[in-house]
């Protein structure tokens, strides 16, 4: 197959990216406006091979896409651009609907046109794959309750409103103009390459600082873990075996407090670090309980079981393991977290692109 990975830079996309070129035999184009989560630097394992192609745009760019969609001729998209991280909805939601709404739309009528004018064969293959949140789902109130794909939307912040607005978008263009949609809603992942905003990245990178590490309210919370590759696994097996106009939910089966993931990281920080900062026995005592944020969902969960029973996809990870793997990670890769740190990296992607087989 042919695929345009948008926001193929960013964390997901970029082990999407990775896990198609390492382990399956598909053609890519990485479509990224390369904004502060886009890292070419992600990207960098697998930018050398002849599978493997890059666009900086953005895709609210109507003639861009056009363009692209005609040259490079795909059988699918799997689109993963969006604007994802809720405390910055929460400062500034225009961006959020912007890209994840106004993106998402253009991305559509591109789609569309394009597919409508492909040969018969290949038109009846297309895919095009929206991969969303379990966000949109607001959150849960019962110790026992999952989400399911048929579980109504109350999303609770703007970029959770802004996601659940692009999927009722794709569900809208296969009903109203037949083009063939699937959907995806996955819960909080981690791993490599994740920008050090998020909760799990900034806990270990405070930590090795002495830093104080950050915990909302009382660290409550629960959300349940996906490790990024495993999530890379599933996203590509409901792109090639998934059956149009379905919804996947793909949850990792870890549900955690903030409070213990934090704990988790110290207790395997204390293990693996023999030369801590000064003043610092064990790391958490860096933890530092402030102010929730506004609208904070207490608890998501995903009913996964799906996905298990008819695509034969379950996570290879516990978050034990997946946990251990990503401090570690962090820990051996000091080049590319130090570069996102000191903002090297925005300067590193001209050259990098140039590498890249651009289109």
């Amino acid at each position: 197959m042919k695929i345009i990975i948008t926001g193929g830079a960013g964390f997901i996309g970029s082990a999407v990216a990775r896990y198609i070129i390492n382990e399956q035999h598909d053609e890519i184009l990485i479509v990224d406006k390369l904004t502060y989560a886009g890292n070419l630097a992600s990207l960098a394992p697998v930018s050398h091979s002849p599978r493997y192609h890059f666009a900086q745009a953005d895709i609210c760019d109507r003639e861009e896409m056009t363009r692209l969609f005609a040259s490079f001729q795909p059988d699918a998209i799997m689109h993963l651009a969006a604007e994802s991280h809720v405390d910055r909805s929460i400062d500034g939601s225009g961006a959020f609907i912007e890209t994840n709404v106004i993106g998402t739309w253009t991305l559509l009528e591109v789609a569309r046109h394009y597919w409508q004018n492909m040969d018969t064969d290949r038109k009846s293959q297309f895919r095009f794959h929206h991969i969303s949140t379990d966000e949109v789902y607001g959150d849960l109130h019962s110790a026992s309750d999952l989400f399911t794909e048929q579980t109504p939307y109350a999303p609770s912040s703007p970029y959770s409103a802004s996601k659940a607005s692009s999927d009722h978008l794709v569900r809208a263009w296969m009903r109203t103009y037949g083009l063939p949609t699937i959907v995806t809603n996955c819960s909080n992942n981690y791993g490599p390459y994740h920008f050090p905003e998020k909760l799990i990245p900034l806990v270990i990178l405070n930590a090795l600082a002495g830093k104080a590490l950050p915990v909302y309210g009382d660290g409550g919370q629960i959300r349940d873990w996906l490790y990024v590759e495993d999530h890379a696994r599933a996203l590509y097996a409901v792109v090639t075996q998934g059956t149009v106009g379905e919804t996947w939910n793909i949850g990792g089966h870890n549900e955690r407090k903030n409070i213990d993931v934090v704990r988790t990281i110290c207790r395997l920080l204390d293990e693996l670090i023999t030369d801590k900062p000064a003043g610092i026995t064990h790391f958490e005592s860096l933890i530092t309980f402030v102010k929730d944020r506004p609208g904070h969902d207490l608890r998501y969960a995903i009913d996964a079981a799906k996905i298990a029973r008819e695509l034969g996809w379950k996570p290879q990870e516990t978050f034990e393991s997946g946990i251990r793997k990503t401090v570690l990670w962090y820990l051996n890769n000091e080049k590319w977290w130090r570069s996102v740190q000191d903002g090297s990296y925005a300067g590193e992607r001209l050259g990098l692109g140039e590498q890249a087989g651009n289109i």
